[in-house]
């Protein structure tokens, strides 16, 4: 593994996370071989990835299906062990103190999904008390974060009669349990309709402006430039830029600047 960097050095610098090269290679099946075109049984999907993310501020983690995004998001909430690298979130490291880590973050995506036998309100209770959280904290940060969302309605209907949408703000208002000072959103719009998809980005804007950091991944141009302080563009499991979004955009469009990174890295494989 390589050699992290200390959790003080860290906080005097101001990061709420740093990732310090990440990799993580996956052994392929037969089919995943088949369906990738290639005769490799591995696959690299994130390559010595290095990064931070400040307080107070939305980074996105951009690039196209298969970049090793995902992955990477699921090794920042503990999900999945780094086979090298370390990441240490508000000084809790992801391989010494994952449950420290779980305390002080919210990680979201599509794939994971809710008990549809029980109900928004009971999901909340239950979560809280995962995390410890007293009653008349639990009750009134649920009064606050249902109304909100418009949950406070179907706060009683069983999870698998809600509608998509409502689903998502579920799940959203659910990670926010135990008040977490760092989310982390995988592909955050991700089959939402366009009102539910700016209720979500809309709460992101206000969690920044309460100083929490938001970590989001995403292929949508539109959305890293709509929300986001800062961005790193990830190629083939590579961190092929990390800069400001305004440095970024300065001469041209993101999309545009991201298609020249790409074609530059591509012409390096080729």
């Amino acid at each position: 593994m390589e050699q992290g960097i200390g959790t003080n050095e860290m906080l005097r610098a101001g990061a709420m996370l740093t990732a310090d090269g990440l990799c993580k290679t996956f052994k392929l099946s037969k089919k995943q071989q088949k369906l990738e075109k290639t005769t490799e049984k591995k696959k690299t999907a994130v390559d010595h990835l290095s990064f931070s993310a400040y307080r107070g501020e939305v980074f996105g983690l951009l690039g196209p299906n298969g970049a090793g995004k995902t992955t990477t998001l699921r090794m920042l909430a503990t999900l999945i062990r780094p086979d090298e690298g370390d990441a240490v979130i508000e000084g809790s490291s992801i391989i010494a103190d994952p449950n420290g880590v779980r305390s002080k973050i919210a990680f979201l995506t599509s794939e994971l999904k809710l008990e549809e036998f029980f109900t928004p309100d009971y999901l909340f209770d239950f979560f809280s008390e995962l995390h410890n959280v007293a009653p008349g904290e639990r009750n009134e940060r649920k009064r606050r974060l249902f109304d909100r969302f418009g949950v406070s309605d179907f706060a009683g209907v069983k999870v698998a009669n809600l509608s998509t949408g409502m689903k998502q703000k579920v799940s959203l208002v659910i990670s926010m349990v135990h008040d977490p000072q760092m989310i982390i959103f995988d592909e955050p719009t991700n089959g939402l309709d366009v009102i539910t998809a700016r209720v979500v980005t809309d709460f992101l804007q206000e969690l920044k402006g309460e100083g929490r950091t938001i970590i989001v991944s995403t292929h949508i141009f539109s959305l890293i430039e709509k929300i986001c302080d800062r961005v790193g563009i990830i190629i083939n499991g590579k961190m092929a830029v990390c800069d400001t979004l305004k440095s970024l955009t300065a001469e041209k469009s993101l999309e545009d600047k991201f298609f020249e990174i790409y074609g530059e890295m591509a012409g390096e494989l080729s």
